[in-house]
């Protein structure tokens, strides 16, 4: 399963990890998020060369808040990390081959 990221770990399990680590920007209340939660625990599951993690904005507003730099402007957004830099984003649905295929990070441009 997905690691639940929190302000008071977010340092430690993205930032300080060489990576790659997935993130997933999501809410309760979010459609799209709904949909891809299934395929980002199934991603956790399967994926062991890589870290993931989930980010519930409601619940975590305040690191929501710091990732605006990172151009947060809806959800749900995912992000891959490598040596607490971010290396990739894409914002929306995508499938399991599209989230895989973002954690090749040869490819990876933000």
């Amino acid at each position: 399963m997905p690691i639940t990221l929190t302000k008071n770990n977010f340092n430690k399990e993205v930032l300080q990890d060489p990576g790659p680590v997935l993130v997933d920007f999501w809410a309760s209340w979010c459609g799209p998020c709904s949909a891809l939660a299934p395929t980002i625990d199934e991603i956790a599951q399967e994926q062991t060369g890589c870290k993931v993690g989930k980010v519930n904005v409601d619940e975590e507003p305040e690191l929501a808040r710091r990732f605006r730099q990172y151009r947060i402007m809806s959800i749900p957004p995912l992000m891959v990390f490598r040596s607490g830099e971010l290396v990739r984003r894409e914002t929306g649905g995508r499938s399991k081959e599209e989230i895989i295929e973002m954690l090749d990070l040869d490819k990876a441009t933000v």
